[in-house]
Order: C-alpha cells, then structure tokens, then sequence
C-alpha cells in the first residue's frame, strides 16, 4: 500500500473498492502514501477505527492533517496557509475543549424525543414529495423528486431557513461536496454560504420564530459569526447526507427485489432496515482523518506524533470479524453498531433526525409505487465518485 493513495475506483455500485477488500485481508491497518507525500495510514479493520475514533490523542484540526486523494491536495494546502477559512463556529473541524463548548449547546436539539415530535412533519412532507412526483412525468429523476427534497425542506424548516433559497445552497453544497474543484471555487462557496446564513442570523435577531437558529440566537451564547458557522454546517450536512441514503439506498433496494419486497410489506422491518442500510452502503467514503498528537501503537503497529491516519468507513462496515456474511444486504439483520454515523466525540449531531427522515421515506415510497422499477438498467445509474459523499446523481425510475 505504501506505494499509492487511498483507492477510490468501485467495481460494484454498492461495495467498497476491491483493493480496500484486499487490504482488509491482510490486516486491520496498512502503511499509505497521501497526496502530499506524507506517510501514513489507513485503518479497514472495524475494531481499530473505534479505536481511532475514540482516542483523544487523534486530532480533527484540518491544519494537522495530510489529504488522503490527490483531489483534495490544494484545499488542503489552502487550508494550512489560511486562504480557505472556515467560520468559527464550525465546531466539526475542532477538538476538545472548543469543540465541547459548541457539542454541548447544540446536542439538546437533536434529542431522540425532539425528533419523535418532528415525525407528523417528516410524514406530511413525505407525502407531499410523492403525490407531486406521482402527478408528474414518467419516467422521474428520484432524487430531485423525493431524494433531494425531503431533507431539505426538513433541515429548512427545523433550522428556519427560507426553503425558497434552496436552489443556491444546492448548488453550493455541490461545490463544497466536489472532490475535482478549485480553491477559489470552495472560497467563493463559503464565503456565499456564510453571507447567506450572517444574514439570516440578523433577520432572526429581529423576527424570531420557532426554530433552531432563533432559540440559539436567544440563548446568547454565541457570536454572530459562531452561529454562522453552526448554521452553515448544520444546513449543508443536513441535507446533503440524507438526501444520497434515500437515493443510493432506493437503489440497492430496485437491485435486491426480495429484500425490497421484505421493506415493502412489513413496517416492523423498517428501523432494521435503515442501519442495514447505512451499514452496507456507508456513503462517507473518504476518511475520516485523523492525525496522532502523540506515539500511539494501534493493532501492533506504532502511530508516530504527527501522523496522519485515514479510516475507510465503507470497508469498516464490511469486518467479517464485526458482521456475519457481511457482503449481502439483510434488511433483518441488527446492524445498529455500525460506524456509518462516526464513533466517539465527532458522531453525527444529526444522526436521528436522518433515521427518522429515512424509517418514514422509505417505507412511504415503496407503499406508494408499489410497482416502482429502474427506467434505465442498473450499469447506466450515474454515480457519485466525484464527490465525497458517494450516492447517485439520478435515479430514473418509474411504475
């Protein structure tokens, strides 16, 4: 491995690539070349990244860390000499204690019981995406249709963002999510993603309402520019993860009929449903990266200060030592340890919020197109590799 980057090129639309598979066979975790020319590692084995993820002396500092594909190369140098700046309040990039402080504020409105209370909503603009795609034209595009919408007019109305303007933060979470783009690219991005939510901010300030923003602006304690850079996080990260699990996971269902076919007529299958899901598709399929802020020796190999460590979610998800069969997709299986959220101090904020969006979509699309079926074959499916999300970019389908 030491002689090449992380490998990115998939042989199967659903499964990690099979140098990754061939890694994990030879051990948990394997020395790596990054795109600067840093030396590294990269963790395939499912005990080791908890490992990893867990242990305070792994940094997320951007500064401290080498990009693991060459694409990300120049974003990375920009980052490290401060030509691309991140708004303060973009408490993901951040360690403890600073990264706490912001944890702490925001994990009380992303409690399992406000979610709950936010399922009428989810069911109501589910069922508002489906009878206008029904209404539409044959064959449809299910992530403009269904995939893209429902997240977004979810994340909208819970932070209090106009859902009118969702054409321009689509289009610069795309930039943002894009692994082949410039740095003045990602700079103009978040400087018009960061104005937009300053000025939202304001407007909060003068008109509350009842949302997220607004109770946090009244809470005082944070800066302007702290709530911007939660904002902007939390409305990027909001829609553009779910939004790839609904499309990717409707995929790997139209491919797999008779576990489609479980989903579609037993409603009890649906939360299993939704972590075999995660588990088996993992869309974040480039990092995390970590890097050692002390010697750490980690599954017999010695992590020296200022390494840079990489984990491959997608091939975590598939350790044979952590799931039985772990290639095939088994709607029934309890899947929920899986590593698709993160582990440790970084996982999702918001992972139940995109549990419930996912256990009432799915379940409501299959009932509602009972017939739903690919329009094209399943090899002309455009997929995202170009992006740092994995997904599709369509999925024309119809009944």
């Amino acid at each position: 491995m030491s002689d090449q980057t992380l490998p990115l090129q998939r042989d199967t639309p659903f499964g990690p690539p099979d140098k990754l598979y061939d890694l994990r066979d030879e051990g948990h975790i394997h020395p790596m070349t990054y795109a600067d020319g840093h030396q590294g590692w990269l963790v395939t084995g499912y005990a080791a990244a908890r490992a990893v993820l867990s242990d305070p002396r792994f940094s997320n500092r951007p500064e401290r860390l080498h990009p693991p594909i060459p694409q990300r190369a120049e974003l990375s140098e920009g980052v490290k000499e401060g030509a691309i700046k991140l708004p303060p309040g973009f408490f993901i990039r951040m360690d403890a204690p600073e990264h706490t402080r912001y944890r702490k504020l925001l994990a009380g409105q992303f409690t399992v019981r406000r979610m709950k209370a936010l399922e009428p909503r989810i069911e109501e603009i589910t069922a508002g995406c489906l009878e206008k795609m029904a209404a539409g034209d044959r064959p449809a595009d299910l992530v403009e249709d269904f995939a893209l919408p429902i997240p977004s007019l979810v994340i909208c109305e819970l932070l209090g963002v106009p859902y009118e303007d969702r054409d321009n933060f689509h289009a610069d979470s795309r930039v943002l999510t894009r692994l082949e783009v410039k740095k003045d690219d990602v700079m103009a991005a978040v400087g018009r993603l960061s104005m937009f939510m300053y000025e939202l901010i304001q407007r909060k300030r003068d008109e509350p309402g009842d949302d997220l923003l607004s109770g946090l602006v009244a809470g005082g304690e944070l800066t302007d520019e702290e709530l911007t850079g939660v904002a902007f996080l939390l409305l990027v990260a909001g829609h553009e993860t779910t939004a790839n699990m609904l499309a990717l996971g409707t995929f790997a269902l139209l491919t797999h009929p008779e576990q489609l076919a479980k989903l579609r007529d037993d409603p009890a299958v649906a939360e299993n449903a939704v972590e075999e899901l995660l588990r088996y598709l993992t869309i974040i399929h480039i990092g995390p990266v970590r890097a050692a802020l002390a010697d750490v020796e980690l599954d017999g190999r010695l992590i020296r200060e200022g390494d840079s460590v990489t984990i491959s979610l997608p091939v975590v998800n598939r350790d044979p030592e952590r799931f039985d069969d772990p290639d095939a997709l088994d709607l029934t299986r309890h899947a929920g340890t899986h590593l698709a959220f993160g582990h440790g101090i970084h996982q999702c904020l918001g992972q139940q919020l995109a549990r419930a969006e996912m256990r009432i979509a799915y379940p409501a699309l299959l009932r509602r197109f009972p017939g739903l079926e690919l329009a094209v074959p399943a090899q002309e499916v455009p997929m995202r590799t170009d992006m740092s999300i994995y997904g599709v970019h369509r999925l024309p389908v119809t009944w």
